[in-house]
């Protein structure tokens, strides 16, 4: 963490333990906005002449449509098709960010720079450059508008204002994602922290779940294909733009027809938190390869857990998953999104 942050925050009353988790005093029940630090997330540089050439060869999506207006979710995939890693790209100026958990940074980071070779291509942790915070809520339009100036239009849309990047965030409610340097951020969290209310990461891992956006952790590296997590219905990958690393499992799943696994939302009451990778059971389930796994998972009231689990489709239609052998029941939902018919 960017230690005048780490500073910032401390000043604000927020806990941050040895770990790097943020937490903050209780906020307001009646708050319309809730400000969000976001130092779970990290950042990968990628600049130099061929920068987006280099990427275009190793991530799910379509680089050439970043723009300063778009970012995109992608994901980096090993040569069967799992995926490694999975980042939001924004470019910024020359310099192309994947942005994904900090927790994923060096492994990822050490695995492209294995693949640069000759390319022109110049890749860094970039993690403490930037610092970047959330917006959410009923109000975050009004307050960030009136703060910025600008708001990106669409969903996964890129706006400029001075030093500060705003991607607007899918899903409901409003979200959106502010990265900058430390003063400038610093600046705007004062400015739109009257009356808000102040959370850590695990409020915005809650929101990403509801939204149905998935993040690959260490715990999860390698056990999923891209349709599994749902990339492809979140314009997280590309079937035109020609050859990546794990491209063709990619695209034979897609069109080899009906996706026997995929993620859903889901809910489950427990004593102890589900954690990425914990695995799923169901009795119906006859495939040898296990019912499924957690994907994420927050607490949403005490005792109570919001997921995101990737499931085999015969199973939830039975409605008998579980955590674990002898866990308890999980209740499915689709995403928000929902699920293509016949697929």
């Amino acid at each position: 963490m960017n230690s005048e942050w780490k500073a910032f925050l401390e000043s604000l009353s927020a806990r941050i333990d040895d770990e790097g988790r943020v937490t903050f005093p209780e906020a307001p029940a009646d708050a319309d906005c809730t400000l969000v630090d976001l130092s779970h997330l990290g950042l990968i540089a990628v600049d130099g002449p061929d920068a987006r050439e280099f990427l275009q060869g190793q991530l799910t999506n379509d680089v050439r449509e970043l723009s300063d207006r778009h970012t995109q979710l992608s994901g980096y995939c090993s040569p069967k098709g799992r995926m490694l890693a999975n980042f939001r790209l924004l470019r910024l100026g020359e310099t192309i960010y994947l942005q994904l958990p900090r927790s994923q940074v060096e492994a990822t980071l050490k695995r492209l720079q294995m693949f640069v070779l000759r390319s022109r291509a110049r890749l860094r942790d970039a993690s403490d450059e930037l610092v970047a915070i959330g917006v959410a809520g009923d109000g975050a339009l009004a307050r960030v508008a009136g703060a910025c100036g600008v708001l990106p239009e669409l969903d996964n849309g890129l706006a400029r204002a001075g030093d500060l990047a705003l991607v607007r965030i899918p899903g409901n409610p409003a979200r959106f994602q502010i990265l900058g340097p430390v003063d400038a951020v610093k600046a705007l969290w004062s400015r739109l922290a009257e009356g808000a209310a102040l959370a850590g990461p695990d409020r915005w891992r809650l929101l990403d779940i509801r939204a149905g956006l998935p993040s690959i952790y260490p715990e999860t590296r390698e056990t999923l294909v891209p349709q599994m997590a749902n990339m492809h219905l979140i314009d997280g990958v590309s079937f035109t733009k020609g050859c990546y690393t794990g491209q063709e499992v990619v695209a034979r799943m897609q069109h080899l027809g009906k996706l026997k696994r995929r993620m859903y939302r889901a809910e489950v009451e427990t004593a102890t938190p589900p954690r990425p990778g914990e695995e799923l059971f169901s009795p119906d389930s006859h495939s040898g390869q296990g019912t499924g796994l957690v994907v994420d998972a927050q607490e949403s009231a005490p005792g109570r857990y919001e997921l995101l689990a990737v499931v085999e489709v015969e199973s939830a239609e039975q409605d008998h998953v579980q955590l674990g052998r002898d866990g308890p029941h999980l209740t499915l939902h689709a995403p928000p999104y929902g699920f293509p018919a016949g697929r």
